[in-house]
């Protein structure tokens, strides 16, 4: 099969043209008029990452503020962490882990190689022991984890406002499940609207592996509005404080609820689980 994917994730904006092509995308830098040192990553035409160039505590989107109060929920305030990033885009979370926790180690597959330069030319980034970007899809990558190694795994690879179906199936959840510690955390970004029918077929899907598993996004999307956007799953063999998260969030102003539980059980309903033989997510994933 092609494994190809794309990174990040954001809102829809129309950028002037491109700063640079590289061999997957129409990629642009745009300096945030309100923020001198802040940048906005945007390929083709969506906004994937948001960086501070003086500041790399500074979050800016709502998704990124939920990994961080997830983190800073499962494991000990500044306590340094392993984590593995499926996903570069402006390498936002590599450098809030480093930041808040000194010594924690980053590894990413990021595919784009011209992403990378992008980084590390116009987005600052210093690649080291502590932040490695391995130019790599995202699965591939997953194989060359030893068992065991990680305390998180960061899901946010995006092609278009789909995850590549490749990344989403019971066989690639297995491969995060094996590289993850037994306290570990797999932290996932979606996109979908409306009936949430991709994101309600991948929770389906992690629960089949992980014993714990935890949603946030709007509360008008959790209670079927039509609304929608981005969602963040957490998945774990240990069990998620989800009030910790929730206040975490609340202390970020993201303004989400997280379900879990018989209630995320009973939001998933009957939505498949997603396999390599069986993975419409286009079909499933409500259009924007």
């Amino acid at each position: 099969m092609a494994l190809l994917a794309a990174i990040g994730s954001g809102s829809v904006i129309v950028p002037d043209g491109c700063d640079v092509e590289t061999r997957y995308h129409c990629a642009a830098v745009v300096t945030d008029p309100e923020n001198a040192s802040g940048r906005t990553l945007v390929l083709d035409g969506l906004r994937h990452s948001y960086v501070d160039l003086n500041d790399p505590t500074h979050l800016q989107f709502r998704y990124v503020k939920a990994y961080a109060a997830a983190v800073d929920a499962a494991f000990p305030d500044g306590r340094p962490i392993e984590a593995h990033h499926i996903g570069g885009g402006g390498l936002t979370m590599p450098r809030y882990l480093s930041a808040t926790r000194p010594g924690s180690r980053n590894t990413v597959s990021e595919i784009d190689q011209g992403v990378v330069d992008i980084d590390q030319q116009h987005l600052a980034a210093e690649l080291g022991d502590d932040l490695q970007v391995r130019v790599e899809d995202g699965r591939l990558g997953l194989d060359a984890l030893p068992a065991g190694s990680r305390d998180l795994v960061v899901g946010d690879a995006f092609g278009g406002v789909s995850v590549p179906w490749h990344l989403t199936t019971v066989e690639a959840v297995e491969k995060i499940h094996r590289a993850l510690r037994p306290h570990g955390v797999y932290a996932l970004n979606v996109i979908d609207r409306g009936p949430l029918a991709f994101a309600r077929a991948e929770v389906a899907t992690l629960m089949t592996t992980f014993d714990h598993v935890a949603l946030a996004s709007y509360p008008g999307a959790l209670a079927g509005d039509g609304s929608g956007g981005n969602l963040v799953v957490l998945a774990s063999d240990a069990p998620l404080d989800t009030s910790a998260w929730a206040a975490q969030m609340t202390s970020r102003d993201v303004g989400w609820s997280v379900i879990a539980g018989d209630d995320l059980r009973a939001w998933v309903g009957d939505a498949p689980v997603l396999t390599d033989d069986f993975a419409p997510v286009d079909q499933l994933l409500t259009p924007y």
